[in-house]
């Protein structure tokens, strides 16, 4: 596996692969197996596999976990060395964004952005949406690979390569899970024992509301309300619970047969995100 920390010495060597597909997996490190997938799929699907490691000051807020989100890059190019990456992208925040990322340019992705997420972390989309749209037009690759986890991130990406135009196909792939249930990701690590078993509680709500959706029940409201009830009595801090167009994210109407239930909920510190889609 090769790694490169400069624009310029990557795009040279990724100039060499003719007419070999490439697949991408952009990251922010602290690797688990959900990543992992993601490299499996792309090894699957293309020829050579180049990921990235760069946490984004811009997708953090005033407050959030920008210092303290691990950091563990020596685990990291072993597990990607040992899933058979060819290529590892280090940058530096100077490197992608210049001495001045303040006044770098932005890229907003309107509606989609300004639901859940968007709206609990102002300005945490339009972080991603920038930081994507460079590294894609650094890497150049014919395929991207993106956890499921992270639905509103996926969706938004899918939008802003249509909307741009970007030769990219965007690939989702279905959310990690331990075997109680509960979504893989890099702030799992921040849980107690206690609090890690208590997690499960999330996924095991959103299941519930998808069977009773599946039963015919359409009263959104109280089906929302119901889940954050069970969320607050199990003793996480619900920041939001959504049920939502699958294709807009706007809220569900009688009529949508896609939806996706959508959740955020805080247990002691950590911020735990998750989602389950449902047909009707």
């Amino acid at each position: 596996m090769q790694e490169f920390s400069s624009i310029t010495t990557l795009r040279a060597s990724l100039r060499e692969r003719g007419t070999r597909t490439l697949g991408f997996v952009p990251t922010m490190g602290n690797l688990h197996a959900g990543h992992l997938a993601l490299v499996a799929e792309a090894k699957r699907r293309n020829a050579l596999v180049a990921a990235s490691i760069f946490v984004n000051p811009l997708q953090f807020g005033p407050g959030e976990d920008l210092d303290a989100y691990p950091r563990t890059l020596e685990a990291d190019r072993k597990a990607l060395q040992a899933a058979g990456c060819d290529a590892l992208f280090l940058p530096s925040a100077e490197e992608l964004y210049g001495a001045t990322p303040d006044t770098c340019t932005r890229v907003h992705v309107p509606e989609l952005g300004t639901h859940f997420c968007g709206a609990s972390r102002p300005g945490h989309f339009d972080g991603v949406a920038t930081v994507v749209t460079k590294l894609f037009n650094i890497v150049q690759p014919d395929d991207a690979y993106f956890g499921l986890k992270d639905y509103q991130q996926y969706l938004i990406i899918r939008k802003l390569t249509a909307d741009l135009a970007l030769p990219i196909e965007i690939h989702g792939i279905a959310t990690q899970r331990e075997d109680s249930g509960l979504a893989l990701s890099s702030r799992n690590g921040y849980l107690s024992s206690q609090e890690k078993a208590v997690a499960p509680v999330l996924y095991a709500t959103l299941k519930q509301l998808a069977r009773k959706l599946e039963a015919g029940v359409k009263d959104f409201a109280s089906l929302e309300e119901e889940a954050r009830a069970a969320l607050e009595a199990a003793g996480l801090r619900t920041d939001y619970f959504g049920i939502a167009n699958a294709h807009t994210l706007a809220p569900a109407a009688a009529s949508d047969r896609e939806l996706v239930l959508v959740a955020a909920a805080f247990l002691g510190t950590t911020r735990l995100i998750d989602n389950l889609r449902v047909s009707l």
